[in-house]
């Protein structure tokens, strides 16, 4: 008779399509690799509902992945979408050692690891992440989750999953960073101003540009670069032409992750617009690459040495005109949580030890 290895599958809505594809879910991408290194004895199988667009299994760093390419389609491709997905839980239930079902985001990934874990009398945890904490959540009425089944990636996410749902995540799993990732070259730190995401309007890097866009007139010679791209790219490139920023603000488009590493090497302080945020990876990379970060949302009940939260533009503009015109300021690198020590906190949930 074969041999089954123990085997976690791991429900996501979307991840990259080859191991290229650095810019996709950075997070969860270090997570899968976390998990792989620390237990080389488990078979990871990653189900990703929305994206990549193909339907054809692929191999992601020594991990499976079953694509099921749904788009983000409603109605009826939905359901098939789910059908699909049981049966092939189904499936692997008996080609493998199942040891659980671990879901990213409260949604649709969450409903079905939830019931069909139960069903099957298997362990099921859900990682909440950010913006499925907020209200209106339509999955999680649905989902009924029970506090141990829950994940929150910050203490704040868990406040408000809890605010607007009344179940009280009893796990925190923080975000994390995989300092090997970064390039071992200490640069010169000639970048003044730096920002990094999805230029989307909830992020709010109108608020980048206008700050960055006054420290230049206030701070001559000012080199300011923000990494992205999004549907508010076309809208802030013409604020920079037509404010007379461009000699100072750069907007380079989105860049590759190892390449945004270095460039935060190389960057003093990083601002951070967002109005809401789970855990921001980009974040705490930034201050492993020894910066200063600036932003409105504070992710732990605690202080963070180099994260600095303000309340208003006019608090951000002030302190980063500090931070630049302080020649003390330490640029030291800040190692907030190793993602590694994150996925042996995973695992040890399902009951599986280095």
């Amino acid at each position: 008779m074969k041999h089954k290895i123990n085997t976690l599958l791991i429900l996501t809505p979307g991840f990259p399509g080859s191991e290229e594809d650095s810019t996709c879910l950075p997070a969860q991408q270090v997570m899968l690799r976390a998990l792989k290194k620390k237990f080389p004895f488990v078979q990871f199988i990653i189900l990703s509902l929305e994206y990549p667009f193909t339907d054809i299994p692929y191999r992601w760093g020594g991990n499976t992945v079953i694509p099921f390419n749904n788009r983000n389609r409603a109605k009826w491709y939905r359901l098939r979408m789910f059908i699909k997905v049981w049966r092939t839980m189904t499936r692997l239930k008996k080609e493998h050692q199942l040891i659980g079902l671990f879901s990213f985001w409260h949604g649709e990934c969450a409903f079905l690891g939830k019931y069909f874990a139960k069903f099957h009398g298997l362990k099921h945890y859900n990682w909440i992440l950010g913006q499925d904490a907020r209200e209106g959540n339509k999955y999680a009425p649905l989902i009924r989750s029970k506090p141990d089944e829950l994940l929150a990636i910050s203490e704040s996410v868990s406040e408000q999953f809890y605010l607007h749902y009344s179940v009280k995540p009893a796990h925190i799993l923080p975000n994390g960073i995989d300092p090997g990732l970064f390039p071992t070259v200490i640069g010169t730190k000639d970048i003044d101003i730096l920002g990094a995401g999805s230029l989307t309007a909830l992020k709010r890097y109108a608020i980048w540009v206008r700050t960055a866009g006054l420290i230049s007139e206030l701070r001559p010679g000012t080199n300011a670069l923000l990494c992205g791209k999004g549907p508010e790219l076309g809208s802030l490139r013409q604020m920079v032409l037509d404010r007379g920023w461009e000699n100072s603000l750069m907007l380079s488009g989105e860049v590759p992750h190892q390449e945004l590493l270095g460039l935060m090497k190389r960057c003093k302080v990083f601002l951070h617009p967002s109005s809401y945020e789970g855990f921001s990876t980009a974040c705490m990379e930034a201050l492993y690459a020894g910066a200063h970060v600036i932003s409105f949302t504070h992710p732990e009940g605690t202080n963070i040495p180099h994260w600095h939260v303000v309340h208003s533009e006019s608090e951000m503009l002030e302190t980063a005109l500090a931070l630049l015109g302080d020649r003390d300021t330490d640029y030291q690198p800040v190692l907030l949580h190793h993602m590694e020590d994150n996925a042996v906190s995973v695992m040890e949930l399902f009951g599986v030890m280095e």
